[in-house]
């Protein structure tokens, strides 16, 4: 009985704006705030304008510190649930999902090739409405993003892109609320890109001017990011009076860099060319060496899993390492995803700097 009483006074004190603590609650207006996402998709943060991505990054501080910091229960999510489609295995994903799901109370369900084949045994368009009937958002983590594109055109739900061939977004907030906690601020920051022209890159494309972030990539010949999204970043640079810089030179592209950054050489489904790929990403190593030409406040991230080839002990463990606290911010980004498009609460912390 006093659970149940628990869960009706969290439930009434959420409808009048108040924050509930485990033993207590006190009431007060939420901040106003003129975003809303309630019943979007989010597929590519192309989609989204900087105020809105933004948005989602105070939406996650604010989760994380009323619940991790203060011990806040805060049950967002109740009576909600989530569908999890996932081609690809993961670590960070599928814990950062479910936990973080559940966390708010609401109810996960991982689906994986053994439990869904999308478009083999049903078409997507009947899984789309099959999901839109029994969850309240689905999250799909996919080989094509044109199977997300389908999912979103005939779901009735938010369809939200847990990685796919062409971009990763939950994994940029993540990155980004990271360097917002480590300086303060994003705006004028260079990030330094080293390695493969593939969807982390593609997202960090699509987003990082509409933070005031110059962006400077190197890739190996014939592994460049794909050229039309490349046209739209050029497009988003001048836009926001931003340096965009493409080059096949790591440290050229490391040069004056606060944040390096890189990622796995051989993605899933990749693996046949993995001999090709080792001899083609050669000296893109990031070490002491590449940090050595980086600016002086320099920080590394990579969204794991790592391999020795792809930056040595010496970096990655160094403290200007970022990578742990940028792999639990998958939690708290990917809530504030969810609780952004699936409910009308505002954050109740002071907006962040950005």
């Amino acid at each position: 009985m006093l659970i149940n009483l628990r869960t009706l006074l969290n439930n009434a004190a959420l409808r009048n704006g108040c924050n509930f603590v485990v033993r207590n609650f006190r009431c007060g207006q939420p901040l106003q705030n003129k975003v809303q996402l309630k019943g979007r998709d989010l597929l590519t943060l192309k989609n989204f304008t900087g105020e809105e991505i933004k948005y989602i990054l105070w939406l996650s501080a604010d989760l994380k510190f009323r619940i991790k910091q203060k011990g806040e229960y805060l049950p967002l999510l109740q009576g909600k649930s989530l569908g999890m489609i996932f081609e690809k295995r993961s670590t960070r994903t599928r814990l950062s999902t479910e936990t973080g799901f559940a966390l708010l109370g609401g109810h996960p369900c991982f689906l994986t090739t053994q439990d869904i084949h999308l478009g083999v045994n049903e078409s997507l368009t009947d899984t789309a409405r099959v999901l839109s009937s029994m969850t309240d958002a689905v999250l799909a983590r996919v080989y094509k993003q044109s199977d997300l594109d389908i999912l979103a055109k005939e779901a009735s739900i938010p369809i939200i892109n847990g990685l796919s061939d062409l971009y990763h977004p939950v994994q940029i907030l993540a990155d980004y609320l990271t360097l917002q906690e480590h300086y303060g601020s994003l705006k004028g920051l260079t990030l330094s890109w080293i390695g493969d022209g593939n969807n982390i890159l593609h997202s960090i494309m699509m987003s990082a001017a509409k933070f005031g972030m110059h962006l400077q990539a190197a890739t190996p010949k014939g592994y460049e990011p794909d050229p039309s999204i490349t046209k739209l970043a050029e497009q988003y640079a001048k836009e926001n009076g931003t340096r965009l810089s493409l080059t096949n030179d790591p440290l050229e592209a490391a040069r004056g860099g606060n944040v390096l950054i890189t990622d796995t050489w051989i993605s899933m489904g990749q693996e046949e060319e993995k001999k090709k790929r080792l001899q083609a990403f050669q000296g893109y190593q990031v070490t002491m060496k590449t940090a050595k030409v980086a600016a002086s406040d320099w920080t590394f991230l990579h969204c794991l899993p790592r391999k020795p080839e792809e930056v040595d002990d010496e970096v990655f463990y160094s403290p200007q390492s970022l990578v742990f606290p940028e792999a639990e911010n998958r939690k708290w980004t990917i809530m504030a995803v969810m609780v952004s498009l699936l409910t009308d609460y505002s954050p109740q912390l002071q907006k962040l700097k950005f």
